[in-house]
């Protein structure tokens, strides 16, 4: 009977009864694929992120002297206008090279004056989509983001230059590189990289394409923004080049909570929302693919009472994280270009960390892909509640994927982040485990064939 550890293993004793008697409706538990083989596909977008373009990308923007959400849209050398024209250009044309498939677009809406914004201004996302190919999975989206406008310490400052290099030329230069790279892969479901306007006078940019997609009742399952991942290099000096901050919120901060979050609070699964789910997805999967580099997840919805493009998608229900450096300097944050003695001010280009830059991109990468790869979370996952027993029975709804090998149970004590452990129960509905669901918090995730393995889904009661 196969049981696979994941990060945190249990102690050998918990392991061993916990294998002694995972199923206790059948003999053995069927042998699974291997869910921890680096794939090939995988390796070599990995290996293909470029750290030399991701820096081009990020001095080109710079470039534009300007890209605040208000400045020239007419100039083809300066200002937002030529910023979001070159971007589209540029996905156009690596799209075109890998084969046509990239299919990019402006996403325009004219937003009203506002506290950030003093006339009627047009926001720009340029959204590259990369469908899926496999007709089960094709609906099923992951978006991945940054912002490209940039600002000074004056926030209504649309003509003073404004390099915004960290903030957030490097998220967009790294969205821009994933995009490249994939583009000449094919993937199960629909991926979709998105440069956003507008994050620095309120999140514009993405809450206008959260409310579409939730208008539309689109099947997002994941949305990642990558904000200030330029510097290894904190404000005293210490540089950290060995992991990335990965924000997770956990129960939304609502006047009145949701039916899914009272199931939680019920159970004690405040930990399990899906955010976290998919935190713990990218963690895995960034990790194994990028060694010797960490996925710190912050149990957070973002920074202390700070902000990015990822919190539109939470307010609309969807899962979405929020990538950041390890240690920020505020020096090179929102600052005009100055020098006061000897202390340089401003998001210059030459603070970036360009190797720093590409390890987060590949993680970023390896998750979409795995993502996109693996079948959908199981859905109507339940715990059997309706008689007292020590076991642990949970039942779930089959998936429709056409290569789907099974499902597998997950669980960890209830003080860990992570999950401890695993069993391959088999292309089943139901399993029973001899541990105790008062003891131990589970999840069940889909298996395809090739061993990628779907985000866990947390169970309800079923009484």
């Amino acid at each position: 009977m196969a049981s696979v550890p994941l990060t945190k293993p249990l102690l050998a004793v918990l392991i061993a009864a916990a294998i002694a008697g995972a199923c206790a409706d059948t003999d053995a538990a069927p042998a699974g694929p291997d869910v921890t083989r680096h794939q090939a596909q995988i390796d070599n977008i990995v290996g293909d992120i470029s750290p030399q373009r991701i820096e081009a990308h990020v001095r080109k923007l710079v470039g534009f002297k300007t890209r605040h959400t208000m400045s020239d849209t007419v100039s083809d050398t300066a200002g937002i206008g030529a910023a979001r024209r070159w971007i589209k250009a540029e996905l156009e044309r690596c799209g075109a090279a890998a084969g046509g498939r990239l299919q990019v677009s402006f996403d325009s809406h004219i937003t009203p004056i506002s506290a950030r914004i003093s006339r009627p201004t047009e926001i720009v996302n340029v959204v590259a989509t990369l469908p899926g190919t496999q007709a089960a999975s094709k609906e099923r989206i992951y978006v991945v983001s940054g912002h490209y406008d940039s600002r000074n310490t004056e926030i209504m400052d649309a003509t003073g230059d404004s390099p915004g290099a960290n903030d957030d030329a490097s998220g967009t230069a790294a969205v821009m590189e994933m995009a490249c790279v994939m583009a000449r892969h094919q993937f199960d479901a629909t991926l979709v990289f998105m440069t956003v306007a507008a994050e620095e006078q309120g999140l514009l940019g993405a809450a206008h394409w959260a409310e579409q997609a939730r208008l539309k009742n689109l099947n997002l399952q994941g949305m990642f923004t990558n904000d200030i991942i330029g510097s290894s290099r904190a404000d005293d000096g210490r540089v950290d080049d060995k992991q990335v901050r990965l924000f997770a919120e956990s129960i939304p901060a609502t006047k009145e909570n949701s039916e899914t979050s009272r199931a939680l609070l019920a159970t004690g699964g405040e930990n399990d929302s899906t955010s976290r789910q998919l935190a713990r997805h990218v963690k895995e999967a960034g990790e194994r693919y990028v060694p010797g580099f960490t996925v710190n997840v912050i149990q957070r919805r973002d920074r202390y009472l700070r902000g990015g493009d990822h919190m539109p998608f939470l307010e609309r229900g969807y899962a979405a994280l929020r990538f950041t450096e390890p240690n920020e300097d505020f020096t090179h944050q929102h600052q005009n270009v100055r020098k006061e003695g000897a202390l340089q001010y401003g998001d210059l280009p030459e603070f970036n960390d360009y190797n720093y830059i590409a390890r987060v991109a590949r993680v970023n990468a390896a998750a979409l892909a795995t993502l996109s790869l693996a079948p959908a979370a199981p859905q109507k996952v339940q715990m059997r509640t309706a008689k007292l027993e020590n076991d642990s029975s949970l039942v779930w709804q089959a998936n429709g994927e056409p290569d789907l090998a099974g499902y597998r149970i997950v669980w960890r004590d209830t003080t860990a982040a992570q999950w401890q452990g695993a069993l391959f129960v088999g292309n089943v509905t139901e399993a029973t485990l001899k541990l105790s669901k008062d003891n131990y918090f589970f999840g069940v995730q889909a298996v395809d064939k090739d061993g990628n393995v779907s985000v866990a889904t947390y169970p309800t009661p079923l009484r």
